[in-house]
């Protein structure tokens, strides 16, 4: 792992869900200082209730300045103007966020640092702060979330994987269309926190209440409820097999008016990360029944590694990275060999398993880390070489070098 360096992060919002980008920074915390900018968007605003809400949080958190929330991790809270489509609204947004990060970096005494960016709306910004070396990390097709301005979006991300020093991204289809933007591209799909998932396969500890009383089989899935989950495939299913019981855990972000009045369907609240594996040991399969379109089949679902780590089985609609993971991982094409698929997986005897659990030893997200940052050395390495006169042509341009 590198040791020893400030790192400057672009991502979401730090009290949100623990998404790859917290893992990530939680490891190199270990041995480097972090300066979490929280979320700058990606999408424009509503005049929802919720929005406002959201502006309003902003505004204070913005006033808090910097804020430590936990060993060597400090979080600020930028003001921007959230239309990215406007680059009236960029340039405003690039001057003040450059001055404001400047300011940010000199209280903490980052004289120099790493930015590592996990947002294409940050294209403006960074590349101008002084940094010493530019990581774009790519874990989704941004430009196809719902809400976006597809073609700003790209247009962003164009400039900014061209800029960049090196790029990540965690799914085969992101390498594909993000590696002839630079040629620094390399694939390092997600990691799992391993022992704190296993955790579902012990036979100790109290079952949450909300659903230990549940018969079973239990078909269990756990995140965000957006538009990207295939709720029809829900319904299907819940009709077709009105003796198993389907738990849906998490924040409700889409209109689930579908899955009302099916008696064999739970819909529980958001639960905290620490309690998820109390949830596994419920399930007797896990799901991932997304909807199959460009923002899924880029994507590499944290929650497959989750539930394997935790010994369950799961069956999931297809995509590439669930494809990927072997075995364990059931593929439904459609509605009918999903369900076929699943029936598969319980008659073999469900539930968590420790041999399931077992398959994902290698892929902690510290062994993840220590995989960039082998990358990331000999790059380092070659920016404290004097710099050449001329640029070799396949080298993106910097504004700063080492």
């Amino acid at each position: 792992m590198i040791k020893g360096y400030n790192i400057v992060c672009f991502s979401n919002d730090w009290d949100g869900d623990p998404l790859s980008k917290k893992h990530i920074m939680l490891q190199l915390s270990q041995f480097n200082r972090i300066l979490w900018v929280n979320s700058i968007g990606n999408r424009n605003p509503s005049a929802s209730a919720r929005d406002l809400r959201r502006a309003l949080k902003k505004v204070r958190e913005f006033r808090q300045g910097c804020r430590q929330v936990a060993d060597n991790i400090y979080v600020f809270s930028p003001l921007v103007i959230p239309f990215h489509s406007s680059a009236l609204a960029r340039a405003v947004n690039r001057r003040i966020l450059v001055r404001s990060l400047r300011r940010a970096c000199h209280q903490l005494g980052f004289d120099s640092w790493i930015t590592w960016t996990f947002l294409p709306t940050s294209a403006d910004v960074v590349g101008n702060l002084g940094e010493r070396l530019l990581i774009y990390h790519c874990v989704d097709e941004f430009s196809e979330f719902t809400g976006t301005n597809k073609q700003a979006v790209l247009k962003l991300e164009r400039r900014l994987l061209e800029k960049s020093d090196l790029v990540f991204v965690s799914s085969d289809p992101l390498y594909e269309s993000k590696r002839s933007h630079n040629p620094h591209t390399f694939l390092v799909t997600h990691g799992v926190e391993t022992e704190h998932f296993r955790k579902a396969c012990s036979v100790e500890g109290i079952l949450p209440a909300d659903i230990a009383g549940l018969s079973h089989p239990v078909v269990g899935f756990y995140g965000l409820l957006a538009d990207w989950v295939d709720l029809n495939l829900i319904r299907f299913l819940a009709t077709q097999r009105p003796r198993w019981n389907f738990v849906l855990i998490g924040k409700v972000d889409t209109d689930i008016s579908l899955l009302g009045g099916l008696e064999n369907v739970y819909v529980i609240s958001q639960k905290p990360y620490s309690l998820l594996p109390a949830y596994c040991r419920v399930f007797d399969v896990a799901i991932l029944p997304f909807v199959v379109n460009e923002l899924t089949l880029a994507a590499n679902p944290l929650k497959l590694r989750e539930y394997l780590a935790a010994g369950l089985p799961v069956v999931a609609t297809d995509i590439p990275e669930a494809r990927r993971l072997g075995p364990n991982v059931r593929i439904g094409r459609n509605y009918e060999e999903f369900l076929q698929q699943t029936e598969s997986v319980l008659a073999q005897g469900a539930g968590p398993r420790a041999s399931i659990a077992d398959t994902m030893c290698a892929e902690s997200w510290a062994a993840k880390v220590d995989e960039m940052s082998a990358l990331i050395q000999p790059v380092i390495a070659r920016r404290r070489q004097p710099v050449p006169s001329q640029r070799p042509p396949h080298e993106p341009l910097r504004l700063t070098n080492l």
